[in-house]
């Protein structure tokens, strides 16, 4: 009997290497499948124009240069559209942050008529597809003249259902006790917002601040309705002015697409493990 659970526990190993080692080279190859366009965008940008469709086409440039970097920041205000990217992403992710935990907070910790079905309601925003919401939002935008400003690419898209829930769901797991002998103390609500609620819920903040950075970062459509002027265009909808249907300058454009691509990209590698961990745990709260 001895003899046949250790066969049957080394059949049972050796079964569990082979099931890992399929389900490692499936997801390898399939990384790879998705990485693939990048990485050829990637070194594409260091080619000349003439090398870009050249054929046989090739991965790697035969004569790298920078040319398709200096024409960008040359001929094309791409420095302006970067820091309008950045200013537009960081400034929307932390007043999303403000928002989500502040109401968060509120839903979770608090006591109030309707609660139940406000948070319903806030949950049902989720269903109602953006461009039913678009022509109301184009409304308010230019009758408060908000065409070409920060606050109108930032502040339509700031208060995010999935942002509340997620906040909602980790100030839940706040002790109340905390709180209350905190309120013994003499402690305002916001103090504890901001120096007990805070603290306890980083891994949701850090989850909600990195999603809404790069969708802040990667939005097209939204800062294509409210801004007209090239200066104040973002990176995504700064390139896209450059595609036409003649004569397009491909390593200008590659270059740009590259530069575009590494704040999402630092920031992901960066917040990968708060994500995860921020993920997990908001999924265990009730």
């Amino acid at each position: 009997m001895a003899m046949m659970k250790t066969m049957r526990s080394g059949v049972s190993r050796v079964a569990i290497r082979w099931k890992t080692v399929v389900v490692t080279t499936i997801v390898g190859a399939v990384a790879l499948a998705m990485l693939a366009p990048y990485a050829f965008m990637a070194v594409s940008a260091f080619k000349p124009q003439a090398e870009i469709f050249a054929s046989p086409l090739k991965f790697f440039p035969q004569s790298a240069t920078l040319d398709g970097f200096n024409q960008l920041f040359k001929l094309l205000p791409y420095a302006r559209w970067y820091v309008n990217s950045l200013v537009v992403a960081v400034g929307g992710t932390a007043l999303t942050l403000v928002i989500s935990s502040m109401a968060g907070f509120a839903f979770a910790k608090y006591e109030f008529r309707y609660k139940s079905a406000l948070f319903v309601l806030v949950l049902g925003t989720v269903l109602v597809p953006f461009q039913v919401l678009l022509v109301p939002q184009f409304q308010i935008i230019r009758a408060l003249g908000g065409f070409n400003t920060y606050w109108a690419l930032i502040v339509p898209v700031a208060a995010n259902a999935f942002a509340v829930f997620l906040m909602r769901q980790y100030t839940i797991s706040v002790p109340n006790e905390l709180l209350d002998a905190a309120r013994v103390e003499g402690a305002g609500e916001f103090a504890l917002w901001w120096r007990i609620v805070l603290p306890v819920v980083r891994p949701g903040l850090a989850v909600v601040g990195t999603i809404t950075f790069l969708a802040y970062w990667n939005d097209f459509f939204w800062p294509l309705i409210v801004t007209t002027e090239p200066n104040m265009f973002v990176v995504n909808l700064g390139i896209a002015s450059l595609i036409g249907p003649y004569n397009n300058q491909y390593g200008i454009l590659l270059a740009g697409a590259l530069l575009a691509s590494l704040p999402v990209i630092i920031a992901f590698l960066f917040f990968q493990r708060h994500i995860i961990e921020g993920l997990t745990a908001g999924a265990v709260n009730k």
